[in-house]
């Protein structure tokens, strides 16, 4: 039954995170909310929940992530589900990317997941069930022109994602990634208000930006047990602009 799993997602605290994590907990997940800067406790919560945990990460520090699955441990059991949607954006042209950028990108937006996903899966492989989704990016499928190296890390998450899948899947274990296009979020509300930008909506199929429930929609269906039979796939929730 899906009231007695545990999710944790981290980077919940707004924008597609705080959806995933909302819609998980509707659906009587035992949630634990991911936060890094952002106190969490500030923000009000869509709904009356349950078994809503606030839980403070930064998935750059491993010691931080053991700590989080810790207090999560402690207060709701192991973790069953791993959503790994903590990012950070940062728009600079490739010539100035120094590599500082690129360690600090790589490490929360690939490198995040690979901490997580390493520290909770030996709960997941003792009890033979485990839901793993990576939230990758569009990015990551056609490379990136204004964040070369957030494509890259999140190219580096989609082939995580295949990698777990084939590692893991026999142990009851799916890894999927979701790759979202154009979101309605605050992140790209700043770069939507350049002419450029806005006019990518245009060469969107369905002639809008999505929204952040239709990619938490999809992420609870990969969490869900009727999707035990789909691992090590990338779900395009993009409204067509890219057919991967």
């Amino acid at each position: 039954m899906s009231g007695t799993r545990v999710a944790f997602v981290t980077g919940a605290s707004r924008g597609i995170g705080r959806a995933i994590a909302n819609t998980l907990a509707a659906a009587n997940y035992k949630v634990a909310y991911g936060y890094n800067k952002t106190k969490i406790h500030a923000v009000p919560f869509d709904c009356n929940f349950n078994s809503v945990f606030p839980v403070h990460v930064d998935v750059s520090d491993e010691c931080s992530v053991q700590r989080a699955l810790g207090r999560i441990e402690s207060e709701l059991g192991n973790v069953d589900i791993l959503v790994n949607n903590a990012g950070i954006a940062k728009p600079k042209p490739f010539l100035e990317l120094t590599d500082h950028d690129w360690e600090r990108m790589l490490s929360v937006n690939l490198l995040g997941a690979v901490r997580c996903s390493r520290l909770a899966l030996p709960s997941m492989l003792k009890n033979k069930f485990g839901r793993i989704v990576n939230i990758a990016s569009i990015g990551g499928q056609w490379g990136g022109i204004y964040q070369v190296h957030y494509a890259a890390a999140k190219a580096g998450l989609i082939n995580l994602t295949m990698s777990l899948a084939k590692l893991y899947s026999m142990q009851g274990i799916t890894t999927n990634a979701v790759a979202p296009g154009l979101i309605e979020t605050d992140m790209i509300a700043e770069e939507m208000k350049d002419k450029a930008a806005s006019s990518r909506i245009e060469g969107i199929p369905v002639g809008r930006m999505g929204t952040v429930q239709e990619v938490a929609t999809a992420v609870l269906f990969l969490c869900s047990a009727e999707a035990g039979y789909i691992t090590g796939q990338t779900i395009n929730v993009n409204g067509g602009i890219h057919f991967g």
